[in-house]
């Protein structure tokens, strides 16, 4: 019987003092970190978002940068900019708050499109290009992004293409009562995320990254991924299904999780645990924001369904 890692256990514990009641959440949160993937939360005002990437980045030791997207937000303040410097004479980069281990993009769907076009560089490649030169972003680099779907007064849905740059698109959702109760409890007198201390350090999650792609992965599993995959390009009321990019993105984030139960192989249903927060939101339906999630659920749901779980594979050990 294998036992969950230990390090990734004691950064999920850590965060759960300060997130209440959303194990499952941060642990979602931990996987994309991991697989080097980036994270879309689509929720209410109020609910944690932000305490909850704080708080990965406290018990991480990594550098924590907040953008805060705004209508009149430049791409330049997110990316960074080339300055002249007189005494110098010649330019100099400026580093944007892109340039952090663990980066918040706060409301990204506030800003206009030519600004959250400056995310995907970043997203997908991990570095941006400044005036004709590329500059490496940190390692490690994960985005957690925040948007509200009940206000669309002033907001900028996100493109698809966009979209496909997320690994995963979570809800936090509210707390139960009993949670709600501990949590006025623990804020009673400061808030517990000033006390927070490291649990590992910033190296140990580029070496843990490292690792993640030697999980090992049965060709019965690669190919349930693909049906998966190719089963929601025939759904109906599907305009368009999900891309090779995310057969990639959820072997990755299967592996990731396989990684984090202590696993050295992947099993079926790692796969069919994250596909609904891998697949839903590469899904383009016609809907609006606010019933994206619902809708997409459903349809991943019916995929599960129809296409069978491999079973006969030694149990998927190499």
């Amino acid at each position: 019987m294998t036992q969950p890692n230990l390090q990734i256990q004691q950064v999920i514990e850590a965060v759960e003092q300060v997130v209440i009641g959303k194990r499952e959440t941060i642990k979602l949160a931990v996987i994309a970190l991991l697989a080097k993937g980036h994270v879309l939360i689509e929720d209410v005002p109020g609910v944690g978002k932000t305490m909850l990437v704080r708080a990965i980045s406290k018990v991480t030791n990594a550098e924590f940068r907040r953008i805060q997207f705004t209508p009149d937000l430049l791409p330049s303040d997110v990316t960074g900019v080339s300055i002249y410097n007189q005494d110098k004479q010649t330019f100099e980069f400026r580093a944007g708050p892109i340039m952090g281990n663990i980066v918040l993009a706060d409301e990204i769907n506030r800003s206009s499109p030519k600004t959250q076009s400056a995310l995907l560089e970043a997203l997908e490649e991990g570095k941006v290009t400044i005036d004709g030169e590329t500059h490496q972003l940190h390692d490690p680099f994960f985005v957690m992004a925040t948007q509200n779907p009940i206000e669309h007064g002033g907001t900028y849905p996100l493109p698809e293409a966009q979209l496909d740059r997320f690994l995963f698109r979570i809800k936090m959702g509210y707390p139960t009562e009993a949670d709600e109760l501990e949590l006025l409890s623990m804020t009673e007198h400061g808030h517990p995320i000033d006390h927070l201390q490291p649990v590992i350090h910033v190296d140990d999650l580029v070496i843990m990254q490292k690792e993640v792609p030697a999980v090992y992965v049965d060709g019965a599993v690669k190919q349930y991924i693909v049906s998966l995959v190719r089963e929601t390009r025939q759904l109906e009321g599907v305009e368009l299904g999900v891309s090779p990019r995310g057969a990639i993105a959820l072997m990755r984030a299967s592996q990731a999780l396989a990684y984090v139960e202590g696993r050295s192989y992947v099993l079926p249903d790692d796969v069919k645990y994250l596909a609904p927060y891998v697949l839903g939101h590469r899904l383009v339906v016609d809907t609006d924001l606010l019933s994206a999630q619902s809708e997409d659920a459903e349809k991943i749901e019916q995929v599960l369904r129809k296409v069978s779980v491999p079973t006969a594979s030694k149990d998927f050990v190499r």
